[in-house]
């Protein structure tokens, strides 16, 4: 079955939606869990041979449910409830590479659903476990694009609701404020030297993250950019060099979270300034780095916002400029400790993470940009394959 590019299916179990009392209850519910969450905390990162530039990273692997995708989850579940989408006894049923279920099992609990989970069989197994944890169960498909028939089929056959994250992530969060990420991140800055970054890096699965902090800088009329770090196999940073190009087969990335197959619905092409495309070595590599320089263990999707923030440190080191710039510490590389951070596992994929980590240890001890370790640089705009899996291709918009 196929699913349209931006529909958004209203199904099942959405008609029978909580009485007025039960609602408030329900939202009141999930405000509370939001307070007493408070927010995830900004730490500096340090640089050598980068004077006048800071790199801060926001640790959203503090949430309860261990990622930023914790933030989705609350939105879509607010979103579903004040909507009248979600009623006292419909199915939640969710489409995801694993940690948006996670935290979605983790609200489908607190308010007495039950929750399906429809991944990728390669998912990580810590966080299957996590779901099940929290009530949830996990239906798996060999094909990481099947998920999304496979989610309408099971909410249909449930009259439960799929949420579709990726059509509702840029639309179920409040880009003005309302202490959205955006918001966090400007409140956090606002003491530091370099209140107002010159980039803030973020990778996109549903696109929900880029689209919220994209307006909001818009919205504030700040000078910060906003860089796309992307899979090296995504199809995010192809559309944006050709706009033509929605969609791409073959090899997907090992990093999950982020980077699609697919243009996603809530994906807006408009809010990035510059793309960087990193190759998985380098995402693995970046994650042991930083784990080992902050004390915090790192999933490779944050290796792949430092990479592209070491690009961007880098060019502004060169050009002589000062600055800040901010990334997200996505979530914990203990979830992984069966898959990336196993060696037979990289092994088995022939992946050097070696290498990138070592260029990332001496950039962030040196300054020494690691995209010069990692293999030659290219302009990609229009988008031009390298032929080197390497390589770090980069463009501004």
């Amino acid at each position: 079955m196929s699913v349209p590019l931006h529909s958004a299916p209203e199904i099942g179990g959405a008609r029978l939606s909580f009485d007025r009392s039960r609602l408030r209850d329900a939202v009141d519910s999930i405000a509370a869990e939001a307070a007493r969450s408070a927010d995830t905390h900004l730490l500096r990162v340090p640089l050598g041979g980068s004077a006048g530039i800071d790199l801060y990273v926001k640790d959203e692997s503090a949430h309860p449910t261990g990622s930023l995708k914790h933030r989705l989850a609350r939105s879509l579940f607010l979103y579903g409830l004040c909507n009248g989408r979600i009623g006292p006894r419909t199915t939640i049923v969710e489409a995801s590479s694993g940690s948006t279920a996670v935290s979605e099992a983790y609200f489908a609990q607190m308010l007495g659903l039950p929750f399906v989970a429809v991944m990728p069989a390669s998912t990580a197994p810590a966080k299957v476990a996590e779901i099940a944890r929290y009530g949830g169960s996990c239906h798996f498909v060999e094909h990481p694009g099947a998920v999304y028939a496979e989610a309408i089929r099971i909410a249909e056959e449930t009259g439960g609701l799929y949420m579709d994250q990726f059509t509702h992530a840029e639309r179920a969060t409040d880009w003005r404020g309302n202490n959205n990420i955006a918001q966090s991140i400007f409140e956090q800055m606002a003491r530091e030297r370099h209140p107002v970054p010159a980039w803030i890096v973020v990778g996109a699965g549903t696109g929900g993250t880029s689209a919220t902090i994209g307006r909001y800088l818009r919205y504030r009329g700040h000078a910060t950019r906003l860089c796309l770090a992307d899979p090296d196999a995504s199809v995010f940073h192809r559309h944006l060099a050709d706009p033509s190009v929605t969609a791409r087969s073959g090899t997907a990335s090992v990093v999950e979270g982020i980077g699609r197959a697919r243009l996603e619905p809530s994906f807006l092409p408009s809010l990035i300034d510059r793309w960087v495309a990193v190759p998985d070595a380098a995402s693995l590599g970046a994650a042991r780095a930083l784990t080992e320089v902050i004390g915090r263990s790192c999933g490779a999707s944050t290796g792949t916002n430092l990479w592209a923030a070491a690009e961007l440190i880098s060019e502004m080191a060169a050009q002589g400029r000062s600055g800040s710039v901010v990334t997200l510490l996505c979530d914990s590389g203990e979830r992984y400790r069966g898959t990336h951070l196993d060696p037979d596992w990289i092994r088995a994929r022939g992946l050097d993470v070696d290498s990138p980590r070592d260029a990332m240890m001496r950039f962030l001890t040196t300054g020494c940009a690691p995209c010069a370790e990692a293999g030659p640089a290219a302009s990609a705009h229009p988008y031009r394959e390298t032929g080197s899996s390497s390589a770090t291709r980069s463009s501004e918009r």
